[in-house]
C-alpha cells in the first residue's frame, strides 16, 4: 500500500520518565512504579495553593491513573466527566480494575450515570429524576458521568417548581472533592463557557475544590480566563520538562528500560495518502486499494486494524464492502459507531478490522498495529494517530499474538502533503525519521487552521451566568448565598468581559420578539445559549433496518444528514414508540427521552451511494434578515428536494417550527472557506422566493448553537458589509 509519491516517514518510539521520588504514604501494587507526571499531578492535587491542574502528558501515558491515584489511596472522592457515555463506561471498567489491583482499604464505591441510565432508574423505581439523581450519586466515592448532566444539574433542569435551586448541586459539590475533565480538547466554545460558569459557581458557593483537566493539547485561552477569575492554575507538562525520550535504536531502548522508563508508543511507519478534498475521496481510495489492505493482513498474520473516517454513511457502506472481500479469507470486519450494548461492543472488539468515526476503544481495548484514518484538523490528526502503537500485541485463545510492526496511513487533503513534503522549503523529508514533538509541531503549523470562536465567551458565555445568578437569588436560598451571589456576578463579568445587566436586557428582548412572533411565552435563543450542547429542532427518530441487533436500531439523526445520505421511509410516532417499548438492551428497556421532541420518525433502509442535493427555502425575502447581522427565530422554513417522495410530510411539520438561526448572504462554500469553519460545522444552503431557481443557493443558514457561533464571528469581525470577511 505505497503511493507513487512515497510520502512516508518513520516516527520514533516514545518512553516516559519514571519518578525519582514517590511519596511515602502512597501504596502501590507490587512491581508497580509511577511516571514523573503522575507524581507531579499528585503533588499538585495535594498542594492547598493550587486550584486547577492541567496534565498534558501524551496519549497513552497513564493520565487516568494520575487522576484517580489519590482516590485509590482512600483520601478523596471524585467526579470524572467524559464527553461521551462510551468513554465514561470504559473509564468505569478501568477504575474497577484499578480497585481490584490496588485493593484500597476503603474500597471506593463506583457509579456511572448517563441521561439514559437516569431515565431507566427513575422509571424502574417510580421516582422523579431529581430523586433518582440524588439516590444514584449519594454514598459514592467515584462517579463517572458526562459534562452535560453536570451542567444541567447546576442549571436546575431536573428540579420541579418549588425545589431549592441547590437541591442537587449543593449536595454533589460538597460531597466530591475533585472534578476531572477528560478529553478536554474536544470541547467547543459553548461547552467551555459552560464549564467556566459551573466552576465559578462551585468556587463561589463552596469551600475550595480541585479541578483536573486531562488533555494533550491545553487551551491557553481557557487557562487565561480561569486565572482572570482568581483560580491558581498549574500545568504538569512532561514534554517541557524533558521527561520523554525518543530512542533511535534497540540499544537505546534497552538502556531506557533498564532505567525503568516506560514505553508509551512504539515506532510507527506513517504513510501520507494525498487526496482531493472531495466528499467521497477517502471512500473511493479505500475501495480501490482494498486488495492492498487484504494483502497486509495476509502478509502479517494476527494483525488488527482500524479505519477511522469522518462520515458515518461511508463507514456503513464500507463495512459491507470489506466484509465481502475479507470474510472469504477468514478475516472479520465490524464497526464501533454508536455501540450501546455490551454484546455489540464485545463483538466489535473481536474483529480483525474495525471501522468507526471515533477512537472509542481503538488503541485501548481494541489493540491494533494497522491504522488508516481521516482527520478534520491538526488536533484531530494527532489524537487519532495516537491510538496506534500503544501495545506490543494481544491475547487470543490463550495465545499471545505479538505485533511485529506498526503501520499508519493518513488520508489527508493534497494541500497538506504539498506543504509538508513539496515546494521550495519542505518541512519534512520523505523516508526520514522524526521525533513525535517535532512532527506534531509541523502538523499544527501546516494543517488548515480552524476558527476557535474565542469571541463566543464575551458574546454568549454570560447568558448562562445570568441564569445561574438568578437562581442564587431564589427565595429559598437568597439569604444563604447573598455573598456568593455578588461574588459570582463579579467573577462572571470579569471573565466574560461584559455586564450581566446588559445581558439580561438582551435576554428580555429575545423573549419579547418570540412572544410577538409566535404568541407564546418562552425564549428559544436563550435556551440554546443556556444549553451545554444546544438543542436540535431538526432531530428525527430513526429505526435503522441496516443494524442486525434490534436494540441498536433506535437512533436520532438530524434532518440535513437524512436528506443527503439516507434512504428512508416515513413512520408514525406511535409505531416507532410501540416498537421501542417492546425492545430491550442487555435486559433493560431502551430510554425514550431522547425521542420526545423529534421532528419526525422514519425507517432507515440504506445509506445512499451518492449524496442527494437539497436546500432550505424561506417563503419571504432573506436580504432584510441577513442585513440585520443577528440571531433570529424564524418560522416557515421548508426543504426543497423535488425527487423526495416524503418531503411534503416533513415540510408540514418543519414550517411551523420556530428555528433559532443565523443567515448570511453568501454561499455555503465561501463562508466555510473564509471563516475557516470546522469540517462538521452545521451550515446549510438556503434560498428565498427570489432565488429558488439559482444553481447555487446565494444564502447560507446555521441553526441552534451553530447560529450563536456564527453570530460570534459576525459580531467580532464586522461593522459594516464585507468587513465580516476580514478574519
Amino acid at each position: 500500500m505505497i503511493t507513487d509519491d512515497n510520502c512516508n516517514i518513520t516516527l520514533k518510539s516514545v518512553y516516559s520518565c519514571p519518578s525519582d521520588e514517590v511519596p511515602k504514604d502512597i501504596t502501590l501494587p507490587r512491581d508497580w512504579s509511577l511516571s514523573w507526571h503522575q507524581v507531579e499531578t499528585l503533588k499538585a492535587l495535594r498542594n492547598p495553593d493550587i486550584d486547577v491542574i492541567f496534565n498534558t502528558a501524551m496519549t497513552g501515558d497513564g493520565k487516568s491513573l494520575a487522576a484517580y491515584l489519590e482516590v485509590l489511596q482512600g483520601e478523596i472522592s471524585a467526579i470524572g466527566l467524559y464527553p461521551t457515555n462510551e468513554l465514561a463506561r470504559d473509564q468505569e471498567m478501568q477504575m474497577n480494575r484499578y480497585i481490584e489491583v490496588f485493593q484500597p482499604l476503603n474500597n471506593p464505591r463506583v457509579a456511572r450515570l448517563s441521561s439514559a441510565e437516569l431515565e431507566i432508574y427513575a422509571e424502574n423505581e417510580n421516582l422523579r429524576k431529581s430523586a433518582a439523581l440524588a439516590t444514584l450519586t449519594s454514598q459514592r466515592e467515584v462517579l463517572f458521568t458526562n459534562p452535560d448532566i453536570f451542567h444541567y444539574l447546576h442549571r436546575g433542569v431536573y428540579l420541579i417548581p418549588g425545589d431549592s435551586p441547590d437541591k442537587l448541586w449543593g449536595r454533589i459539590d460538597k460531597d466530591f472533592d475533585l472534578f476531572i475533565f477528560d478529553e478536554f480538547h474536544v470541547y467547543a466554545a459553548p461547552q467551555i463557557a459552560g464549564v467556566i460558569n459551573t466552576m465559578l459557581l462551585i468556587n463561589c458557593t463552596n469551600r475550595r475544590k480541585k479541578f483536573l483537566f486531562l488533555s494533550a493539547t491545553p487551551d491557553t485561552e481557557f487557562i487565561n480566563k480561569l486565572q482572570q477569575a482568581g483560580f491558581c492554575c498549574a500545568e504538569v507538562n512532561p514534554l517541557e520538562q524533558n521527561k520523554y525520550q525518543f530512542p533511535s535504536n534497540l540499544e537505546q531502548e534497552q538502556e531506557l528500560r533498564n532505567k525503568n522508563w516506560r514505553q508509551v508508543s512504539r515506532s510507527i511507519n506513517l504513510n501520507f495518502i494525498p487526496l482531493e478534498p472531495s466528499f467521497k475521496a477517502s471512500e473511493i481510495w479505500l475501495r480501490e486499494n482494498s486488495n492492498l489492505i487484504l494483502e497486509y493482513f495476509l502478509n502479517n498474520p494476527g494483525s488488527k486494524g482500524a479505519i477511522i473516517l469522518n462520515s458515518i454513511a461511508a463507514v456503513k457502506r464500507l463495512v459491507q464492502f470489506f466484509k465481502e472481500i475479507l470474510q472469504p479469507h477468514g478475516l472479520t470486519v465490524g464497526e464501533n459507531t454508536g455501540l450501546s450494548g455490551k454484546t455489540a461492543k464485545e463483538k466489535s472488539l473481536s474483529c480483525d478490522l474495525v471501522f468507526g468515526t471515533s477512537t472509542i476503544d481503538v488503541g485501548v481495548d481494541f489493540k491494533i498495529n494497522l491504522l488508516i484514518f481521516e482527520s478534520s484538523d491538526a488536533g484531530n490528526f494527532i489524537q487519532r494517530l495516537g491510538r496506534l502503537g500503544r501495545h506490543d500485541g494481544y491475547e487470543r485463545d490463550g495465545e499471545y499474538i505479538n505485533f511485529g510492526s506498526f503501520t499508519a496511513y493518513a488520508l489527508v487533503p493534497n494541500f497538506l502533503v504539498e506543504r509538508l513534503f513539496l515546494g521550495e522549503s519542505p518541512v519534512l523529508e520523505k523516508n526520514n525519521i522524526y521525533e513525535r514533538p517535532f512532527f506534531h509541531i509541523k502538523i499544527k503549523e501546516q494543517y488548515r487552521r480552524i476558527n476557535d470562536f474565542r469571541g463566543y465567551y464575551k458574546r454568549w458565555g454570560a447568558v448562562q451566568s445570568v441564569w445561574l445568578a438568578y437562581n442564587l437569588n431564589h427565595k429559598t436560598v437568597q439569604t444563604q448565598y447573598a455573598q456568593s451571589s455578588e461574588k459570582f456576578k463579579k467573577a462572571c463579568e470579569q471573565v466574560f468581559n461584559t455586564s450581566l445587566g446588559s445581558v439580561r436586557g438582551r435576554i428580555s428582548g429575545w423573549a419579547t420578539e418570540w412572544k410577538s412572533l409566535s404568541g407564546k411565552s418562552g425564549n428559544p435563543i436563550a435556551e440554546d445559549a443556556y444549553s451545554f450542547r444546544g438543542s436540535s429542532s431538526l432531530q428525527c427518530g430513526l429505526y435503522d433496518l441496516t443494524e442486525e441487533n434490534e436494540a441498536e436500531r433506535f437512533k436520532t439523526y438530524d434532518l440535513p444528514g437524512i436528506l443527503g445520505n439516507l434512504d428512508i421511509e416515513m413512520w408514525t410516532e406511535a409505531a416507532f414508540m410501540r416498537t421501542l417499548k417492546d425492545a430491550c438492551r442487555d435486559g433493560q428497556p431502551i430510554p425514550k427521552g431522547r425521542f420526545e421532541y423529534c421532528l419526525g420518525f422514519m425507517k432507515l433502509r440504506a445509506y445512499r451511494e451518492e449524496r442527494l442535493n437539497w436546500k432550505f427555502i424561506y417563503p419571504g425575502e432573506l436580504q432584510p434578515i441577513a442585513d440585520l447581522w443577528k440571531v433570529h427565530v424564524l418560522t416557515g422554513i421548508t426543504v426543497w428536494q423535488p425527487d423526495n417522495s416524503y418531503i411534503r410530510e416533513i415540510n408540514k411539520r418543519l414550517k411551523i417550527q420556530g428555528l433559532v438561526c443565523y443567515v448570511l448572504h453568501r454561499p455555503v462554500a465561501e463562508v466555510r472557506m473564509r471563516l475557516r469553519l470546522p469540517m462538521h460545522f452545521q451550515l446549510y444552503p438556503i434560498c428565498d422566493q427570489y432565488s429558488l431557481h439559482d444553481t447555487t443557493a446565494p444564502y447560507c443558514i446555521a441553526f441552534g448553537q451553530s447560529a450563536l457561533l456564527l453570530d460570534t464571528l459576525a459580531y467580532t469581525f464586522k461593522s459594516k458589509g464585507d468587513e465580516i470577511w476580514i478574519v
